[in-house]
């Protein structure tokens, strides 16, 4: 039973980090991502879709994200989307695509946006505390039910213990990469 809330913990902390690294991959450093935009929601065919099942996004170079829609009568509602996303650059329909070209960042956009990766980062931190509250919580009743000795739980807290700071460790790496990222011109 203990290598189970262990391995339920070590999942859900996985996933915290990812969701975290995913949300950074949305900031961007002056270099254009499709990440940025694939999950804008678009309005196609009478529901909501993100943008990366409805058309092709590629970056041609670093500054330009281009987008090109598989059915040609959704440019409009993509550019719409585009603009809703506030995203920090406007749409421009060349032909049967989309072009979104990145301007260059400024000084302060660049703190913002290190403001904005402290922010994720620490929610992502608070997430995999969590994890280990409620982990350490189902040790304790496991232990207060008779189903775990003293023992297991104390190295069971250890272990979960472990696992939780290599996960915010993984965070403050990315974070460091991602501020060192966005803070190079």
């Amino acid at each position: 039973m203990p290598t189970k809330i262990l391995s339920d913990a070590t999942a859900r902390m996985k996933k915290s980090v990812e969701h975290t690294l995913h949300e950074f991959s949305t900031i961007h450093t002056g270099k254009a991502s499709p990440a940025m935009v694939e999950s804008v929601m678009v309005e196609a065919y009478g529901s909501m879709l993100p943008l990366k099942g409805c058309a092709a996004i590629t970056t041609p170079d670093a500054r330009m994200i281009q987008v090109q829609p598989w059915d040609k009568g959704l440019l409009r509602a993509i550019e719409k989307a585009l603009q809703m996303a506030n995203i920090g650059v406007n749409p421009i329909i060349d032909g049967n695509l989309i072009r979104l070209p990145f301007p260059e960042l400024s000084k302060e956009r660049r703190i913002e946006f290190v403001k904005t990766a402290n922010r994720l980062a620490e929610e992502g931190r608070v997430g995999v505390r969590h994890v280990r509250r409620d982990a350490l919580e189902v040790a304790k009743k496991q232990k207060k039910d008779g189903k775990m000795s003293e023992d297991e739980e104390k190295r069971l807290e250890k272990d979960i213990q472990t696992v939780t700071d290599k996960s915010i460790k993984d965070i403050d790496a990315s974070l460091a990469h991602k501020e060192k990222d966005l803070m190079s011109v």
